[in-house]
């Protein structure tokens, strides 16, 4: 992700030098070869940094099921199966928010770079996944995610294949517990390294079992007032 932040001119902050700036005023349909508005390499891009971001929030669940390992007849192969499980469903989140983000590209939502062209978007989605923090389907999906040992003593299978079916399972309660911290890529820019980093951090520290349930809501009004303010500035401006 280092490198091809770099290849696109970006900082670890997200901000474009000359280059980086040329290309996000880039038109996507103009009749050159742009990576970042083909499906294929926009598609490799968020599937790596999907890897990137859930392999350590993945942390607390590798754990409980190596509990079950040594108490219950858990297995190697069981937990290689919960892993590809997981990672299945990410990939195929991946692919749906590719193809967002090439919709919201051609449709002149967001820049070349993944960055949202409008306050109003920016503002509108920041508030709108704060709060989502406060549904009942968040609440719900965090459940698992923060006990995940719950989860697999009421869905347990043996085996590569029952492993397999129950990393389905967990990957899709995560991908309704983080999809938003995802979306918000289009807010700081989904090649700011240090934007993602933050996100994967609060992901990790929601899934924490002593702290992990503290800090849902309380970053659910954090994220509406950052939109408030995001929503509020061209005004303060007089833009």
């Amino acid at each position: 992700m280092y490198a091809m932040a770099m290849q696109m001119d970006l900082d670890l902050l997200g901000r474009p030098g000359a280059q980086g700036a040329a290309m996000a005023a880039m038109d996507p349909r103009m009749p050159m070869d742009m990576p970042m508005a083909r499906f294929g390499p926009l598609f490799a891009m968020w599937a790596i940094m999907m890897a990137a971001m859930m392999l350590p929030t993945l942390v607390p669940t590798l754990r409980s099921y190596e509990d079950l390992i040594v108490s219950a007849n858990g297995s190697r192969a069981g937990c290689l199966g919960v892993l590809a499980g997981y990672f299945a469903v990410w990939v195929g989140f991946a692919a749906a928010i590719t193809g967002v983000q090439l919709a919201l590209l051609y449709g002149g939502v967001v820049d070349m770079l993944g960055i949202a062209r409008s306050p109003l978007f920016a503002g509108g989605l920041l508030i709108a996944v704060g709060a989502f923090q406060f549904t009942r389907v968040k609440e719900t999906c965090h459940g698992v995610c923060h006990s995940p040992m719950v989860y697999f003593l009421g869905h347990w299978r043996t085996g590569a294949v029952g492993g397999l079916r129950m990393g389905l399972g967990l990957g899709a309660f995560c991908v309704g517990c983080c999809w938003g911290f995802m979306a918000l890529g289009f807010v700081g820019g989904v090649m700011n390294l240090a934007w993602m980093g933050l996100a994967t951090l609060f992901m990790v520290i929601e899934k924490l079992p002593q702290i992990g349930h503290r800090v849902t809501r309380p970053m659910g009004v954090l994220l509406i007032l950052g939109g408030l303010a995001v929503l509020a500035a061209p005004h303060l401006t007089g833009g």
